[in-house]
């Protein structure tokens, strides 16, 4: 499984991926990339010429049926996805559950706080209707 995040995968993730998925190895970008995938520029348009190298590195380094978990920038996880289905990968995405907690703090101010826990990984859609 190939892992496009900002973040590291937490135990539960590595876990599923392991026992429901059969992962055995979990793979992370080169730094160089990693970068990329965790800075997009907000502004102007999606820099696709930017991407080239990572979709480039996605090419050498899956094969067919790979697991490619992107999330991340919703335009650079749009082209991974597209790419993924147009190269016979596997793209799949983590689902939570967000908890939710509101404290009354002694001062009277108002604590909010939100928990994800992961549920389970889902293939994307392909979107063929």
């Amino acid at each position: 499984m190939v892992v496009l995040l900002s973040h590291s995968p937490n135990q539960e993730q590595k876990q599923e991926a392991k026992e429901v998925w059969k992962v055995e190895k979990m793979i992370h970008l080169p730094e160089h990339l990693q970068v990329l995938w965790s800075q997009v520029p907000a502004q102007g348009d999606f820099p696709i010429p930017s991407f080239q190298p990572l979709l480039l590195w996605l090419e050498q380094n899956t094969d067919f049926q790979d697991l490619i978990w992107a999330q991340g920038e919703p335009g650079a996880t749009f082209l991974i996805v597209s790419w993924s289905f147009q190269h016979g990968r596997v793209p799949v995405y983590a689902t939570t559950k967000r908890e939710y907690q509101s404290m009354v703090m002694e001062d009277g101010k108002v604590k909010n706080e939100h928990i994800f826990k992961h549920v389970a990984f889902r293939v994307y859609p392909k979107g063929e209707w």
